[in-house]
């Protein structure tokens, strides 16, 4: 029997944490495999050079660089509504495991809705807010959320974390616990420790071995093959060019560019856009290589442009905008651009972020999401367990549907 202690403590910065110490538990070595159903991710520091041959997935979404830049920017703090608490699990003394949480008196930033709840508790006379959120701030990428380091009982330390969440809900007086964008191997275990279980769905494109953009486009029926082709052509009509911009190739220029795209599409979408500006120049220079910037001018100015980080199987689309609007322009930065990228690097997927049935009609299959939710109050739980169940069951049906109707050719004719 392991006798050593585990201990909890919760903290208020990831500048508290030492980033090796995070990056150990976030992105574990590439040689240390799987443990007990939790999938281990490559190292940010040593094996980044060689990830793209390691197989194991570095997700640069929980990577120390990532939320440094998040609350060091001011764009997730206490004055925006996301209040770090990240809990921390220490074997013997060594960080052993973490949960990334922030303590929120909101709702926004989040993409797993849950404003409803909300209402309806506060209604009845309840108090939603505070709550805890184990995420990833503003950013609908799945990934780990119980982070723990290779070498240790990963099923003993995933236990104290989630039994942790449940703990740090009581000692805030949150009215409930969201892990979201979590790892189905998380999910489970979570319902094992109370947590409610909750299914959405996003778009992702999955490599099948293609060699070039037409490979891929050699699979689908012939109206969307026509399409695609006819929508790349249009895209760049007016003198447009395209610019995937990496590493030392994005300057603060390149920057400034962008964030004014970002502001512009996120005024519309959101009221108040959640990224500072001094996010970017943070990430730019602590996770350059992470980066890809696909970027749209025309007249000799940037026009619009689309930022995707790069993990080691997968890329991640996140955010898009732009200050002139040209048919098509959307889908060729954000979704062609990415696949072309995707077949270059021999990464397996594109996650191509949150919503959007119209990525099907370019190759984007229904992907089931996973988070947990642990309910304080008795009767907002079986109130919220009883949508639940009804609500897996709709996104379940939904994917069935969308997949087959999906552009891929279903006989040589098409």
């Amino acid at each position: 029997m392991d006798s050593s202690e585990i201990t909890l403590e919760a903290v208020s910065s990831v500048s508290q944490i030492p980033a090796e110490d995070w990056d150990a538990c976030a992105n574990p070595n590439a040689d240390s495999g799987t443990l007990d159903g939790f999938d281990t991710l490559a190292a940010p520091d040593s094996a980044r050079d060689s990830r793209d041959k390691s197989g194991i997935g570095y997700n640069p979404f929980v990577s120390h660089a990532f939320f440094s830049a998040l609350e060091a920017s001011g764009s997730a703090c206490a004055r925006t509504g996301w209040g770090p608490r990240h809990l921390l699990a220490r074997l013997d003394g060594t960080i052993a495991g973490i949960v990334p949480c922030y303590l929120k008196s909101h709702s926004q930033g989040e993409y797993v809705f849950d404003r409803g709840w909300a209402d309806a508790y506060e209604r009845a006379g309840g108090h939603y807010y505070p709550k805890l959120q184990a995420s990833v701030p503003f950013t609908p990428a799945a990934g780990p959320r119980l982070l723990i380091r290779h070498g240790v009982d990963a099923d003993r330390i995933a236990d104290a974390l989630a039994s942790g969440l449940v703990a740090l809900c009581s000692a805030t007086n949150a009215s409930s616990v969201h892990v979201t964008f979590a790892r189905e191997a998380e999910w489970k275990l979570l319902a094992e420790h109370g947590f409610l279980q909750r299914n959405d769905q996003q778009f992702h494109w999955h490599n099948q071995g293609y060699g070039s953009f037409e490979d891929f486009l050699a699979t689908l029926n012939s109206r969307h093959r026509k399409a695609i082709k006819r929508e790349r052509r249009e895209a760049l009509a007016e003198g447009i060019t395209i610019h995937a911009l990496n590493g030392s190739d994005i300057t603060e220029d390149a920057w400034d560019a962008f964030f004014a795209f970002y502001m512009e599409t996120g005024s519309r979408k959101w009221g108040r856009p959640y990224l500072t500006r001094s996010f970017f120049s943070l990430i730019g220079e602590s996770m350059p290589e992470d980066v890809l910037l696909v970027m749209a001018r025309r007249n000799n100015r940037w026009i619009a442009g689309a930022i995707n980080f790069i993990g080691s199987d997968t890329l991640f689309g996140r955010n898009w905008g732009a200050i002139e609007h040209h048919p098509f322009l959307h889908f060729e930065v954000c979704y062609y651009q990415a696949i072309d990228f995707a077949i270059r690097r021999g990464l397996k997927t594109v996650e191509a972020g949150a919503q959007g049935e119209h990525k099907i009609a370019r190759g984007y299959l229904p992907q089931t999401t996973y988070s947990a939710h642990c309910i304080a109050d008795p009767s907002l739980r079986r109130a919220i367990d009883d949508y639940l169940r009804r609500e897996r069951a709709y996104v379940a049906e939904a994917a069935r549907e969308l997949t087959e109707a999906g552009p891929f050719r279903k006989n040589a004719d098409e």
